[in-house]
């Protein structure tokens, strides 16, 4: 099961010892460290062995997830030549330069903040509703979790998740104190795997200037605001939005940078950490800086080859790991309305310069090559739908790649094709974040007429309406946590619960859609141009498959009420 860059983002870093199969390790001291190397050695080998071998080379291992056999070592820009006669080291690949850092294509960012539209007047929502408990202030800009049957009467009537059931969310953090988080978030086992990353190799600005000490984030903020998002979708306690899950527990995991850039080594500790905890579901973004990785893609240079066989080999490592120990694994299905089985251009690969030189260019993609980590083993890729419960416009796909598919709204799903912000899917919003980014006036009134301000109780909540794939993926690990929670109350067990016995739940349970008629959409959008006119803008898309499984919808769109009912 797989995926592509949704409208979200991924990092890299050093972490400390964890006393969960990661360390830092002494190696013996290189000559140089002018670069930064992942190192992949060969798994079941002495910890002390590899570590010779990587001195030999001379290198300095700064940091090591044993668990899988990956290493972060320091050296000089020879280090690799050296490494690959060392029989014991499988793969080596540029990091990043030491002191300069990686590029998260700025492109990606403003994309992510743009989807949020203008076109509703800006909002400040009334507190002191009075509402029933299960319904939550903001309720009626929820059209996402009326589409998959969670709240009123829906899952939520009957199941609302267990403080057991642990969810992990690797992303750009998590904002503790936001006021639809703090009741559920799980402090004490979250952790900050990422190091933000002021510019990369070539100079060019990525996280800017460092806020925290030693570049790295405390485990209960958010600097960038994409985790948080994902958070209220999975968990929000209904303060002011409410989530599919709304009492199970949130553990940040964070692993993408200020700017959302989620590079190898972060993901894949994130990623084990949440195995050797046992957490039981996690919500996945891509890894960069590869949108497809390539083993032999002539495009790429012959280090570029070795970075991208490293992450394809490291990520299988990891997955099988977390697999094995029942931690069930949703990914974002991607943002590119590409159909996934098909060949690609890739033009914005590598976004992130590891070493001087280091740029995008256009590489053509076949189906061999992999995104990361959604069509890795064991993952599901979530497919994105709109109000209509039309695949979104924005949503990529594939037969036999899309598991199911949820609301990750559609801005353009509108009988003119004009963009309504409102059917995007609302999203709990950071405040310093939308301080950063000028969406508030002074007074903290919502300036920018895609956020909303509620207060109760003299505390106020910040919401945002934002749409993507990766807003789709936590609907489905929400459902996945109602599930969870049934069965680890009918199992009367604390233990970990099959992923495969979730997935088939899941699929069993969704509502099934059939390719639409004709198969090949025809996407319009009505762009508004600075002097007020519209643009029309169109994209073709073609569905494959039957009603019961297709390139658009997968098994279909998630349905938390037939889920909880189908547990019992």
């Amino acid at each position: 099961m797989a995926s592509r860059w949704s409208l979200s983002l991924i990092a890299v870093g050093c972490v400390g010892a964890l006393g969960l199969g990661m360390s830092p390790a002494a190696a013996p001291v290189g000559r140089n460290t002018g670069a930064e190397f992942l190192v992949l050695y060969r798994q079941g080998v002495p910890d002390d062995a590899a570590h010779r071998a990587i001195g030999a080379a001379h290198g300095v291992m700064v940091h090591e997830n044993r668990a899988i056999g990956l290493a972060t070592v320091r050296s000089d820009p020879g280090f690799p030549g050296r490494a690959r006669q060392q029989p014991l080291l499988r793969e080596v690949a540029w990091n990043r330069t030491v002191g300069t850092a990686p590029d998260t294509a700025t492109s990606r960012t403003a994309v992510n903040r743009t989807t949020t539209g203008r076109t509703a007047e800006a909002r400040e929502a009334p507190g002191g509703t009075g509402l029933p408990a299960r319904t939550a202030p903001l309720a009626k800009y929820q059209w996402d979790m009326r589409q998959i049957h969670a709240t009123g009467d829906g899952s939520q009537a009957i199941e609302r998740g267990r403080p057991s059931v642990r969810v992990g969310v690797i992303s750009t953090g998590i904002d503790a104190s936001h006021p639809d988080i703090a009741k559920n978030f799980d402090r004490a086992d979250s952790r900050d795997f990422a190091v933000d990353i002021p510019e990369d190799a070539n100079g060019k600005t990525v996280d800017g200037p460092c806020r925290y000490e030693g570049c790295r984030a405390p485990s209960d903020v958010d600097p960038d605001g994409h985790g948080t998002a994902l958070a209220s979708l999975i968990a929000g306690a209904g303060t002011g939005m409410a989530g599919v899950a709304p009492d199970v527990r949130l553990v940040n995991l964070r692993a993408g940078t200020k700017s959302g850039l989620f590079l190898l080594g972060p993901t894949v500790d994130a990623l084990t950490y949440a195995a050797d905890r046992r957490l039981d579901i996690v919500d996945l973004n891509y890894v960069d800086p590869w949108l497809f990785n390539c083993a032999d893609n002539p495009a790429d240079s012959p280090e570029e080859q070795a970075q991208q066989r490293l992450d394809i080999e490291a990520m299988r490592r990891a997955l099988d790991y977390a697999h094995h120990r029942d931690v069930t694994m949703i990914a974002t299905a991607g943002s590119q309305y590409a159909d996934y089985t098909k060949p690609y251009v890739d033009r914005i690969s590598p976004y992130f310069a590891a070493f001087k030189g280091q740029n995008p260019h256009t590489r053509n993609i076949p189906a061999i090559c992999q995104s990361l980590p959604a069509e890795g083993d064991h993952v599901m890729a979530v497919g994105a739908t709109g109000i209509s419960t039309r695949k979104a416009v924005y949503s990529s796909f594939g037969n036999g790649y899309i598991t199911v598919t949820a609301p990750g709204g559609d801005a353009y799903d509108t009988a003119d094709h004009k963009q309504d912000v409102t059917r995007s899917v609302l999203t709990a919003y950071p405040e310093a974040v939308a301080r950063e980014h000028g969406d508030l006036n002074p007074d903290g009134t919502p300036r920018n007429p895609a956020v909303i301000r509620h207060c109760a109780h003299g505390t106020c909540g910040y919401y945002i309406f934002q749409e993507g794939t990766s807003m789709a993926a936590p609907h489905v690990v929400g459902v996945a946590a109602l599930i969870v929670s049934r069965l680890k109350q009918q199992q009367a067990s604390a233990g970990g619960v099959s992923p495969e016995l979730v997935e088939r739940l899941l699929r069993r349970t969704a509502d099934a859609h059939a390719c639409p008629l004709p198969a090949t959409v025809v996407y319009v959008s009505q762009v508004k141009q600075p002097d007020g006119s519209y643009r029309r803008v169109e994209s073709r898309q073609t569905c494959e498959g039957r009603a019961d499984g297709n390139g658009f919808y997968g098994a279909g769109i998630v349905d938390a009420l037939k889920a909880v009912k189908a547990v019992g």
